[in-house]
Parts: structure tokens; sequence; C-alpha cells
């Protein structure tokens, strides 16, 4: 029986699957940080540029000072 619970305790076999699972644990952690500082930035954003398209006149030439284009029958 104590033979049995020495070859346990020195059996290393699994040790480099616990690495791999705490580096990506650290990694995800990482990830999620990272998320939540950054996602207020990306709503604000992402909010001024849903107001800059809501507020864009797609008849207007936003290169030279605002001219209107007028629609011309097609066929000519």
């Amino acid at each position: 029986m104590l033979i049995n619970i020495n070859a346990f305790i020195n059996d290393e076999s699994g040790a480099v699957t616990v690495d791999w699972v705490v580096l990506t644990a650290a990694l995800v952690g990482l990830g999620l940080a990272v998320m939540s500082v950054v996602s207020g930035g990306i709503e604000d954003l992402s909010t001024d540029i849903g107001q800059a398209l809501t507020d864009t006149d797609p008849l207007t030439n936003p290169f030279t000072s605002n001219t209107t284009f007028t629609e011309t029958p097609s066929g000519g």
C-alpha cells in the first residue's frame, strides 16, 4: 500500500497538462480584463459613428462644400 502511495506522489505524467491549463486560464483572464477596460470606449465610439451616420444626408457630397445632388431621370 505504501509503495502505491509513493508511486502516485512521484508520478509526473500530468504536470505538462496542468501547466497548459494554468497558462490558458491566465490568457483567458487577461482577455476578459482587456475586454472590460476597452468595452466602454468602443461603446462610445460606436454611438458616435451611429449618430454621424444618422446625421449624414446621402444627397450631399461631403467633399465639395455640401453641394446637393439632384436625381436625373434615366433613359436620357
